[in-house]
C-alpha cells in the first residue's frame, strides 16, 4: 500500500515541478519531457531495487550514472541542473520509500519548496548575469566598469574580462550585475502600456495608421487642370 501511495505521491510531485513551476518560468519543452522521462525512469529502477540488499546503493549508482550522462551530452543553466537534480531526487526519495512514510513525503514536499522559492522570480530581482561585447578594448578594470554601468544602467558586481582584442578593438566581458531600482519596474510598466522602443514611444492606433495613410486621388470633377488646356 504504501508503494502505491508513494508513486502516486511522486507521479504528482513531478507534475508539479515541471509543469507548474519549470514550463510556466521557463518555457522549454524538451527538457520537460527529459525532466518526466528520468523522474519515472529512476522512479522504476529504485521501486524494483528497493527490496533487495544492494537497492540504496544500486539506486545511488543510477542516480550519479544518469546525472554523468545527462550533463555531458548537452550544456545546461544552472537552473536547468537544479530542475534536473530535483526531478532525480523526487524519483530515488519516492523509490526507495524511506519510513516511516511520512518522511518520505515530507522529503519530497521540501524539494518542491526549496525550487518554488529558490526560482521564484521575486527573489533577488534585480540580479543579472550577462556577457557584454563591448566595441572598445579596454584593460583598465575602473573604466571598464565605468562603461559597463554606462551600457547596462546598473551597478557592476563583478566583472570577468574573457576576451581582450586589440586588434580589432573589442573586449567580451562576463558580468553580475543590478538593475538600478525602480528600472526593472519601469521596463514591466512599459511592456504593459505597449511601449515597443526604448525611447517610449506608443505604437499608433488603428485609427491613427489609418489617418497617416496616404490621402486618395481627388475626383477627377478636383482635379487641377492646366491653362490653355480644354
Amino acid at each position: 500500500m504504501n508503494t502505491i501511495i508513494l508513486i502516486a505521491a511522486d507521479l504528482i510531485a513531478i507534475t508539479v515541478l515541471t509543469l507548474a513551476l519549470y514550463l510556466r518560468r521557463h518555457r522549454r519543452r524538451d527538457l520537460v519531457v527529459s525532466y518526466l522521462g528520468m523522474n519515472v525512469g529512476v522512479l522504476a529502477v529504485a521501486t524494483a531495487l528497493s527490496g533487495s540488499a544492494a537497492g540504496v546503493g544500486l539506486g545511488l549508482g543510477l542516480f550519479g550514472v544518469l546525472s554523468i550522462i545527462r550533463l555531458r551530452s548537452t550544456e545546461l543553466a544552472q537552473h536547468e541542473v537544479a530542475y534536473y537534480f530535483s526531478a532525480l531526487a523526487l524519483g530515488l526519495i519516492a523509490g526507495i520509500g524511506v519510513q516511516p512514510l511520512w518522511l518520505t513525503l515530507s522529503l519530497m514536499a521540501l524539494v518542491l519548496l526549496v525550487m518554488f522559492i529558490g526560482d521564484n522570480p521575486a527573489v533577488l530581482p534585480a540580479y543579472r548575469h550577462q556577457t557584454v561585447v563591448l566595441d572598445r578594448a579596454i584593460s583598465d578594470e575602473n573604466q571598464l566598469t565605468a562603461r559597463l554601468e554606462e551600457v547596462l544602467n546598473g551597478t557592476v558586481h563583478s566583472a570577468t574580462i574573457q576576451e581582450l582584442d586589440l586588434v580589432n578593438d573589442k573586449t567580451i566581458v562576463d558580468v553580475r550585475y543590478a538593475v538600478r531600482p525602480g528600472q526593472a519596474r519601469h521596463v514591466d510598466a512599459n511592456a504593459q502600456l505597449g511601449f515597443d522602443r526604448p525611447s517610449g514611444a506608443l505604437a499608433p492606433a488603428p485609427r491613427e495608421l489609418a489617418s497617416q495613410e496616404a490621402p486618395q486621388a481627388a475626383p477627377a470633377s478636383q482635379q487641377y487642370t492646366p491653362a490653355g488646356v480644354a
